[in-house]
């Protein structure tokens, strides 16, 4: 079953950030855009790779009023834990947020249940709470930010100009489709 359009159900977590932990909530997620970037665990070897990617393009992802939030099945000490012990852990600013009870997880179906882990999972979800674009890969296989971000740039040219669409490889700037004539013409 498809999770697009699928609405974000109620939660509260903690999360680390900037040397600090609070408490983040749906409504904090509400009338923004946001990627929930799913890793299986602190203290791997993937992991890191993927987090100093995505902290290497945060200032982007801000300046497009998109958040990031980065999700393991950790507590929000073992997060604080790993940002003390690894440098490039160290500069992530976006917030890390604990999901050890699993209900980020399993409300974005990316629990692995007998090992208490996520898969790696990458969430856009709207202002409106509601994902509209996702992906999950092997755990063996990383991401990469600079396509994420073309993805949620895109989402947001779609979502304000209802009347177009952004082909393969679409960049800020470049034509777009409009539905039609146009769509035929591609083919």
């Amino acid at each position: 079953m498809s999770l697009i359009n699928k609405e974000v159900a109620d939660f509260c977590v903690q999360a680390y950030q900037h040397d600090d932990f609070h408490k983040l909530t749906k409504a904090d997620i509400l009338g923004k855009w946001s990627v929930f970037f799913f890793y299986p665990a602190d203290f791997t070897f993937v992991c890191p790779t993927e987090l100093k990617d995505l902290a290497e393009k945060y200032e982007e992802f801000k300046e497009i009023g998109c958040e990031i939030y980065s999700v393991s099945c950790d507590s929000h000490f073992v997060h604080k834990a790993w940002h003390d012990a690894s440098d490039t852990i160290k500069a992530i600013q976006y917030p890390m947020l604990a999901d050890p009870n699993h209900r980020l997880a399993r409300d974005f179906d990316v629990l692995i249940e007998d090992a208490g882990l996520a898969e790696r999972g990458t969430f856009v979800v709207n202002p409106e709470g509601k994902i509209v674009a996702y992906e999950v890969v092997a755990g063996n296989i990383g991401r990469n930010a600079d396509e994420l971000l073309r993805r949620v740039e895109a989402l947001q040219f779609v979502a304000k100009h209802g009347d177009q669409v952004c082909p393969a490889k679409w960049q800020p700037g470049a034509k777009t489709l409009k539905p039609g004539l146009d769509l035929i013409g591609a083919l």
